[in-house]
């Protein structure tokens, strides 16, 4: 047992052989790492050095510091718990201590915080905001914009979006998602529109800027350069405040297309397919969030006739 090796010595094996064996991307390999710092950190002020020692009733004591001290939201938390998990069962399998103490954590109710969603007319504000946007880049924002919600994309899936992704002649465009996994999200008119006058128009002027570390990204900096993924939170934000709407980030239109697509009929396995997501219970979040639409199928197939005088 090597019970008494640095719990930082622990995490790099950990998320080495995550990267080796695992396959996830760079951003997911950073979430892992931040999770165990905080652990390492929590365990440190406690004077725990041996992670032999480490018990349930410490790893709950962690939870509950998430959640006072730190007023992290349920769904986060369950993230850390994932990765305490992960990590523990990974200790465990390599004989590195005796047995993982994270079996009895249980999560925390996912979700209890609905995502924030855009209503279709604000999302429309938010599109004719980046339209008429100054300077010379406002034909690649409304491109972003456009496909980040028409497809559900996330601020780091547009960012790594390749010429040869969309699929012009199928009005499709191929998504990598987190560990690298594939898919095809169909694209509307409107978002066509948008990618083809950018392509054609201003992406051949950024491109003649390009150093070779493009790597015939879509979207490009003024530059020429791949579009990163803070520029991205930066025009979403910028946008929202010329459009007048608040609290608005990249995220929320990934949001505002899934609810929006089950507000207009859409199947759950199908948003579930759009979205990336492995897990269908990721994917329910949004059936709770359009209520009116509830109301309406009620009453259209439950219709209560006044009973005549």
């Amino acid at each position: 047992m090597a019970s008494a090796n640095s719990f930082a010595q622990q995490v790099r094996d950990f998320l080495t052989w995550l990267r080796v064996e695992g396959g996830l991307s760079p951003a997911t390999l950073s979430a892992y790492g931040s999770d165990l710092r905080d652990l390492g950190d929590d365990l440190r002020s406690k004077g725990i050095a041996d992670l032999n020692l480490v018990g349930p009733r410490d790893l709950a004591s962690h939870v509950q510091t998430l959640h006072r001290e730190r007023d992290m939201q349920p769904s986060s938390i369950a993230r850390h718990l994932s990765t305490i998990r992960v990590f523990f069962r990974w200790l465990e399998a390599e004989r590195r201590i005796d047995r993982s103490p994270a079996g009895p954590l249980v999560p925390p109710t996912r979700w209890k915080r609905l995502p924030g969603v855009l209503t279709p007319k604000q999302m429309k504000t938010l599109i004719e905001a980046a339209s008429t946007d100054t300077g010379r880049l406002w034909q690649r924002n409304r491109a972003m914009v456009e496909v980040m919600y028409a497809a559900g994309l996330r601020a780091s899936e547009v960012c790594t979006l390749r010429v040869t992704d969309w699929k012009q002649e199928l009005s499709v465009v191929l998504v990598t998602g987190k560990g690298d996994k594939q898919r095809l999200v169909p694209l509307g008119a409107p978002a066509i529109s948008a990618i083809e006058q950018y392509v054609t128009e201003l992406r051949p002027h950024l491109a003649r800027f390009e150093d070779g570390r493009a790597d015939e990204r879509l979207l490009l900096s003024h530059s020429g350069r791949p579009l990163e993924r803070v520029a991205v939170w930066q025009i979403i934000r910028r946008l929202a405040t010329q459009a007048g709407l608040k609290d608005v980030h990249p995220h929320m239109l990934r949001h505002s297309f899934a609810t929006h697509m089950l507000a207009g009929g859409a199947d759950l396995r199908v948003v579930q397919e759009l979205l990336g997501h492995a897990d269908i219970g990721t994917t329910q979040i949004y059936t709770h969030i359009d209520r009116s639409r509830l109301r309406d199928v009620v009453q259209q197939c439950l219709p209560r006739k006044k009973k005549s005088a």
